[in-house]
């Protein structure tokens, strides 16, 4: 891969640029060959929150397939194999594609798969030695995958009032289920779930119960491999499976999904994750920042900054202002400066701190899957923000 015109942030406008001779220069990113915004990962931070992640896994006794779909980076991909991922964890057909091109060798499709164009890549693949799961809620999900003859490795899912995938109720799991184990070329490998939509702990362990509940009465009507794989595990309530589902570790192979862990951010997830419950087991760093220049400040009071909807998640919150670096170099927090709206390449700031154009703005985000996506290639940094690796994102 090579930096070139069509890398965001970098400054490459007539010749590419290695990204291995890059990280061996280790140039700064206010010293000229950057622009902004510039979305950067903190190499230490995310270091230490994948660290961090697989030995909570390993004291707990789960196995981690974090979701790649938070980054899609090769790079932090292999570093979550690499600290002891048993797998990783896709949301399409497209991403599964994306990982088996990569050599990831287990992957978790987290959702039912209906594309017969897709199936029947995902049983040559499986029947090629590829170990790939998907997840099915469905009698129409059981069809499609039936029609391609195999073999393909299933985990039916259980969902919950108001949430997306999943059937509804331990009746209908056990009638999927029996569906799934009577289809020539399919295997029924275990049960999946999702906690992670629901916005309290006494809604999130009632699943949870039903979740077990399920896997006990699948196992009873012998519909279950002897070692099940159960499934679940968002980034904002993994302590909360750790605790109900704990009972099914000797049985089983019990897996998180977790995948903003990697990253965490300065917002949705620094509010919710579960490390603030059990500070013990943690914490986890926010790795990403965006930086962004102030660009006008047209009247008091209001500042505006050449970032926006292109360059920062806004889904899960606003992007937060956390330094102020002055043209002279000083660097300042970011006082009583606060994000009002964004447009598409605007960013509104009250301004709290006397902003002034040119000034840059470091701003944390709020949910890390919606940033990684807005970027082609992007700059891993120290800490005193000078470029030791760049990762190149495919989605």
């Amino acid at each position: 891969m090579t930096i070139d015109w069509r890398s965001k942030g970098f400054w490459a406008p007539d010749e590419a640029v290695d990204p291995r001779r890059l990280a061996a220069e280790r140039p700064g990113i206010f010293e000229g060959g950057f622009t902004w915004p510039l979305l950067v990962v903190r190499r230490d931070a995310v270091e230490a929150n994948i660290a961090t992640m697989a030995a909570y896994c390993r004291r707990h006794g789960f196995d981690l397939a974090p979701h790649a779909k938070t980054t899609m980076a090769p790079g932090l991909l292999a570093a979550q194999i690499r600290a002891g991922a048993w797998a990783m964890t896709v949301a399409t057909p497209n991403q599964a594609l994306v990982l088996r091109r990569l050599g990831i060798d287990r992957v978790v499709i987290a959702n039912q798969v209906l594309d017969p164009v897709a199936l029947r890549w995902l049983a040559a693949e499986s029947a090629a030695g590829w170990e790939v799961y998907f997840q099915i809620d469905s009698l129409a999900g059981v069809a499609a995958a039936a029609a391609t003859g195999g073999p393909l490795r299933v985990l039916v899912e259980l969902g919950h009032d108001g949430g997306r995938t999943g059937v509804r109720g331990l009746d209908e799991l056990e009638r999927v289920a029996g569906a799934v184990a009577a289809a020539p070329g399919l295997e029924l490998s275990g049960v999946a779930g999702y906690e992670g939509q629901l916005r309290d702990q006494d809604s999130v362990d009632a699943y949870l119960d039903q979740l077990v509940e399920g896997v006990h009465r699948l196992t009873a009507g012998g519909l279950l491999p002897g070692r099940p794989i159960v499934a679940a595990g968002g980034s904002a309530w993994f302590d909360r499976v750790a605790a109900r589902l704990a009972g099914l570790r000797e049985r089983g192979r019990v897996v998180l999904r977790s995948g903003a862990t990697v990253s965490h951010d300065d917002g949705f997830y620094r509010e919710r994750t579960p490390f603030t419950r059990m500070p013990g087991e943690g914490p986890l760093t926010a790795a990403l920042e965006i930086w962004a220049q102030v660009i006008s400040a047209p009247e008091p009071g209001l500042a505006i900054a050449g970032m926006g909807k292109r360059d920062a998640p806004f889904d899960e919150g606003l992007p937060v202002p956390l330094d102020v670096r002055r043209g002279d170099g000083r660097v300042e927090p970011a006082a009583g400066v606060r994000v009002t709206k964004l447009n598409d390449h605007h960013t509104y700031l009250s301004d709290g701190a006397a902003l002034a154009p040119g000034d840059l703005i470091r701003f944390g985000i709020s949910h890390p899957c919606t940033a990684f996506d807005k970027w082609r290639d992007i700059p891993v940094v120290d800490e005193d923000r000078r470029v030791v690796d760049v990762l190149h994102t495919y989605f």
